[in-house]
């Protein structure tokens, strides 16, 4: 990890982002809106289901009306998101980066390959480092897990879930995730160094379900991953994705998702 030791004004404050994912079932322009209006500094664009998220020009129409950038483009590599933008895998990952170039975001989120989507995932470390070199952007592989059911455990990704023990050049951390992998992702900020160029900031209880906790409501040393990504040289944002699914009324969603930026300014201060 570089270190830490040098003064705090010697390197700028982090930027927290609001995934659009974290407003769902609502729409992407509602996570726009959200953004401006609680005080994010950006968006990260979540590109899924809802036809605003892939639409470029809806995209750049909704930034520019809130007057809040896009840091990021998240691929529709999800398993919901299959089919958004045709099938064909290395075609989305384009997409996304034509998406980022059009609205002046520098990061694409992509998540490994499934075991089943073979001949992708034989090529995938190669063809993520050919994609930075073709686009000059940031593909950030996002940390995932195995997928359990009660006792049993299958390895639902290749090359693999892990992407620290990759030969990535980028990374994102999700916290989420790595409470459902049972990883410490302060050892994982160790051990990925400058690698690590995003942050999902969520938590997690460590059950095989990918929670995506409000943070400091789960296991996750959340403030201390924070801390000492704060301490670092690290240059990236620190994206909120928190799921809001169950908040009973728009009132509490809010909240949850203040109280996710108000724990990602005190913990990521510089």
């Amino acid at each position: 990890m570089p270190d830490p030791t040098g003064s705090s004004e010697d390197r700028p404050q982090l930027r927290v982002v609001l995934s659009t994912s974290s407003v769902y079932p609502d729409s992407t322009a509602s996570g726009f809106e959200a953004a401006a209006r609680l005080g994010y500094d950006a968006v990260e664009v979540m590109v899924g289901i809802d036809e605003t998220s892939a639409d470029v020009d809806a995209v750049r129409s909704l930034s520019q009306f809130h007057d809040i950038p896009i840091a990021s483009v998240h691929a529709p590599t999800l398993l919901l998101t299959q089919r958004v933008w045709g099938t064909e895998p290395w075609g989305k990952l384009h997409r996304s980066a034509e998406m980022a170039l059009e609205v002046g975001a520098e990061v694409i989120v992509v998540h490994p390959p499934f075991r089943w989507q073979r001949d992708y995932a034989k090529g995938f470390v190669e063809g993520i480092a050919d994609l930075e070199a073709e686009y000059d952007l940031t593909f950030a592989v996002e940390n995932m897990y195995p997928w359990r059911t009660g006792k049993r455990e299958f390895q639902a990704y290749a090359p693999g879930w892990d992407p620290v023990v990759e030969h990535y050049r980028h990374v994102t951390v999700d916290l989420s995730h790595s409470a459902t992998a049972h990883q410490d992702p302060v050892e994982m900020l160790r051990d990925l160094g400058p690698r690590l160029a995003h942050v999902h900031l969520a938590d997690g209880m460590g059950s095989p379900k990918d929670e995506h906790l409000v943070p400091g409501r789960g296991s996750q040393p959340c403030a201390a991953f924070l801390e000492a990504v704060a301490a670092s040289d690290y240059a990236g944002e620190v994206v909120v994705e928190v799921n809001t699914r169950k908040a009973a009324d728009v009132e509490t969603r809010e909240s949850d998702l203040l109280a996710s930026l108000a724990f990602a300014r005190l913990h990521a201060s510089r």
